[in-house]
């Protein structure tokens, strides 16, 4: 007896203590009530999508910035210190006319300074070095210092490869993709911020719809009870209200899951955590736009990253073939230098009377025999140049024939919403008669299940063509990156997006 009334005991505070739990769960959480606007511009803000796309276009931009590095002079201060070495040195005597070995103990301390630049014209660079070495001389005790104030130094390929070159064409053009494809990457954040959000606003009417259909169904249930009872339905259309009754039950639990994880989806897109919850109101109204298939064609060529890519990989495979062929043949290059050299003990003296020193040399290569390799790569690079060459034709003209449907299609949504709109007014209505009329008598089960089934399917319409819509407008706006509404091209503080 103690014992069932000590379980009693735990489960009634047990009971309270769940109760208490939820409420100050509930209570702490959130709720944010959200347009398709505000849906947007949060996922421009602080979706890990738009994160991740503002960290691409850092990457590129930092891949400019080393390539624009290319192009200025650079200073480079370089030494070593100690560079000590004690060994045994052969040196020619001319006096016994052979070979003497010397002991060696030297300390060198060497420090150099240079500024070079690369020549973007021709692939060379050139140099202005100036150099200062100790040298401490242990065995003999001296020491003296060996200066180059000044020198020039030249190098230039002769026949090769111009890598400089190439790269300035390519380089430019690649962070103007980098530029257009952040913009387009935000825009497929706005697409999937529209995907998101009417996902979760239909899981929204899904559950209104359950929750009415399971409200009628148990009212219309009732009243089949009793009019069974006074004879006036037969059995048959008893358990036919019956089962729809049990059906409304399993379709509003399966709703209330659908809801949750859609909400769950949405919440995560956008960065919230699992305090808040979201409540969507839909669009009453879209924009009456209708677009010039032209106009967005051009605009498309002019700003899609897509195409840019394009002109990317054309500009390589014809990299690719200037690079094979300049090395199926001869190869030269050319160094010069001219500069100043003296040494001396004393150090203002190392500076005092320079003598002029200056180098020059040629080194070619010339490949006689190779069995056809040279030739076997600059054929593939032709032919992968061709192949990019027809890809790229081929691309251009499916873009634009996928262009024209996009816009062909999205001109028809805006009428297509209001017809949705319409469609569920009427549904609505027609339901609302047909009921009345069902609760005296007048039609049949049957009847009144079509009409609530069509009411059901299009108030889902209507949610299905706002989203189409919607799907359409941010599509455009990705592949021409054109603010139609606003009547402008996109644009973005890219300096911002470094920081």
């Amino acid at each position: 007896m103690n014992k069932r009334l000590e379980m009693k005991k735990l489960l009634f505070f047990s009971t309270i203590a769940v109760f208490l739990f939820s409420a100050q769960r509930s209570e702490a959480q959130e709720v944010k009530k959200l347009t398709l606007d505000e849906v947007i511009r949060l996922s421009e803000e602080q979706s890990p999508n738009a994160l991740m796309a503002k960290h691409r276009f850092r990457a590129s931009y930092w891949q400019y910035r080393t390539f624009v590095a290319q192009y200025r002079p650079s200073l480079t201060l370089s030494g070593s210190t100690p560079d000590y070495s004690t060994a045994f040195n052969r040196v020619w005597n001319s006096n016994t006319n052979q070979w003497d070995y010397k002991a060696t103990n030297v300390l060198q301390t060497i420090g150099s300074l240079s500024l070079s630049q690369n020549i973007g014209l021709t692939g060379g660079s050139i140099s202005l070095e100036s150099d200062l070495t100790l040298e401490n001389d242990f065995e003999n005790k001296t020491d003296k210092y060996i200066t180059v104030p000044l020198s020039i130094r030249l190098n230039q390929p002769i026949f090769r490869y111009n890598s400089l070159k190439w790269q300035k064409k390519i380089e430019p053009l690649k962070y103007d993709a980098a530029r257009q494809t952040f913009l387009s990457n935000m825009e497929a954040v706005h697409s999937q911020a529209v995907q998101y959000f009417f996902s979760l606003a239909l899981a929204q009417i899904n559950k209104q719809i359950a929750e009415m259909n399971y409200l009628n169904a148990d009212t219309l249930w009732r009243m089949a009870q009793g009019r069974y009872q006074l004879g006036t339905i037969a059995e048959d259309e008893l358990l036919q209200m019956q089962l729809s009754w049990l059906n409304s039950e399993t379709s509003r639990k399966e709703a209330e899951m659908n809801l949750r994880d859609r909400e769950i989806r949405l919440r995560s897109f956008l960065g919230f955590n699992e305090n808040v919850r979201l409540e969507l109101s839909l669009p009453n109204k879209v924009p009456d736009l209708q677009i010039d298939v032209k106009e967005v064609l051009d605009l498309a060529h002019t700003n899609n990253p897509e195409l840019i890519n394009h002109q990317l990989t054309l500009l390589s495979a014809q990299s690719n073939v200037a690079q094979a062929k300049s090395e199926k043949g001869l190869n030269a290059n050319l160094t010069a230098s001219f500069g100043l050299r003296d040494q001396d003990p004393v150090f203002e003296n190392a500076y005092a009377q320079s003598n002029q020193q200056q180098t020059v040399r040629v080194g070619i290569t010339m490949p006689i025999l190779d069995w056809g390799l040279g030739r076997g790569k600059y054929r593939m690079a032709q032919s992968s140049l061709e192949l990019a060459q027809v890809q790229s034709k081929q691309a251009l003209t499916d873009f634009d024939q996928n262009l024209n449907l996009d816009v062909e299609q999205f001109n028809l949504q805006a009428e297509q919403v209001r017809i949705a709109a319409k469609s569920d007014t009427v549904a609505m209505k027609m339901y609302e008669v047909t009921k009345q009329r069902f609760l005296i008598g007048k039609i049949a089960v049957l009847e009144l299940n079509n009409a609530d089934t069509k009411k059901d399917q299009n108030r889902r319409a209507y949610v299905q063509a706002l989203q189409n819509y919607w799907n359409y407008f941010y599509n455009l706006r990705t592949l021409a990156l054109y603010d139609f509404l606003n009547k402008k091209t996109l644009e973005t503080d890219y300096e911002k997006l470094l920081y």
